[in-house]
């Protein structure tokens, strides 16, 4: 397959990045990022996905009876230690960003690390340097029952 096309984020420098020890395993944090987003973030019945390198996704999540849609690509993908993926939403102002996912193992469990780059502008980096942290607290509490 040929190699994924990487977004131009040369204009859009700001990015975030946030950090949370999971119970869940690497195996099962890959498959909620790459299969199973109905599990922990997206409406039921909403994801069209299929987890493979260039492929394109959508989901929407609804917060407040408000439907909100996400589309993106796979740019990366490494079983169990990687998912890279472009990311479009209303709080990206329909620009292309890219979310970037690595578990790693530590002696108190596993260290995620998710790194969010390629913000428009201040207001959407402020949005989501905000949601993160509770989406992948729900993540960890969806698959875990913690």
């Amino acid at each position: 397959m040929a190699a994924s096309l990487q977004p131009d984020l040369s204009d859009r420098p700001l990015k975030l990045a946030v950090e949370r020890v999971m119970v869940a395993s690497p195996a099962a944090l890959f498959q909620a990022w790459t299969r199973q987003f109905d599990r922990w973030l997206a409406a039921p019945g909403s994801v069209l996905m299929e987890a493979d390198m260039n492929r394109v996704f959508y989901f929407e999540t609804d917060l407040e009876g408000r439907r909100h849609p996400h589309y993106g690509r796979f740019l990366r993908l490494q079983a169990d230690a990687l998912v890279e993926m472009t990311w479009v939403t209303t709080a990206t102002f329909g620009a292309e960003t890219v979310v970037t996912v690595e578990p790693r193992h530590e002696s108190a469990g596993e260290r995620l690390r998710l790194t969010h780059s390629g913000f428009p502008n201040e207001d959407s980096l402020d949005r989501l340097e905000k949601a993160w942290p509770s989406f992948l607290e729900r993540l960890d509490r969806c698959l875990t029952g913690a």
